[in-house]
């Protein structure tokens, strides 16, 4: 099942979205909100996989809310004004409902959903006895022993695995999110919305950048930067 949460100001249209969502089998209603500060309370308490939220709230927009999660599920916007299509998929999102839309549109999108959720479950394994996991890339699956990963770059809906001798990285269709949640988090950490990186790998800290080579570099996130330099902190010796 797909956790869902749905995210209206509007009571009508939150019914609607509630009662379409009841009609999918496969979709599961963690909980229903009029305002992102509703949502932001269940997500702390709840593991919601996707949430179907309208971008026109008056305490706070569906667009800022669903920018400020670290990570975000999958996201369903809903709007009555067109000209935020272009603006919702910038924050990748899956789908974009126009106001008002019927159980078809809705059941579209779900499908979409639901696609996006399955190729996640599927591209990667759990870390196996030997330290590995397995990915789904091109026609084949390829093993990739994670202490081996140096950084992984989120592009869209793929994600870039550099691995630690290779001369190219293993192209995944897969989000950072799920990624993140498989990879043990004290050795790994989300340095910024489109990368993680292997805490092991970092060779110098210079100006907002993680080098792991003399000549590449990993940006800071603004996001991330109290919870890295925490880290950094951590293992510091010496002033």
């Amino acid at each position: 099942m797909i956790r869902c949460l749905a995210i209206d100001d509007e009571p009508l249209a939150l019914k609607q979205v509630v009662s379409y969502i009841s009609k999918i089998p496969y979709l599961d209603l963690v909980g229903s909100c009029r305002s992102a500060a509703e949502a932001a309370a269940i997500l702390d308490k709840e593991s919601v996989d996707a949430m179907f939220v309208d971008i026109n709230m008056p305490d706070r927009s569906g667009m800022d809310f669903v920018k400020s999660l670290t990570p975000a599920p999958m996201v369903v916007f809903t709007t009555a004004y067109s000209e935020y299509a272009v603006e919702g998929y910038k924050v990748d999102a899956v789908d974009y409902l126009l106001k008002p839309f019927s159980f078809e549109d809705f059941r579209r999108a779900a499908e979409r959903v639901k696609a996006n959720y399955e190729i996640n479950a599927a591209a990667v394994s759990s870390p196996d006895a030997d330290n590995s996991l397995f990915f789904k890339t091109d026609y084949k699956i390829v093993r990739v022993n994670i202490d081996k990963i140096v950084y992984v770059e989120g592009m869209s809906e793929y994600l870039k695995i550099f691995v630690e001798g290779e001369e190219e990285p293993v192209v995944v269709l897969l989000s950072l999110k799920k990624l993140e949640d498989r990879l043990p988090a004290d050795r790994f950490m989300r340095i910024h919305k489109s990368y993680i990186l292997n805490l092991s790998k970092i060779r110098e800290v210079s100006k907002g950048k993680v080098f792991v080579s003399p000549d590449v570099s990993i940006p800071i996130g603004d996001l991330y930067k109290d919870a890295f330099n925490s880290y950094l902190e951590s293992k510091f010796m010496g002033r």
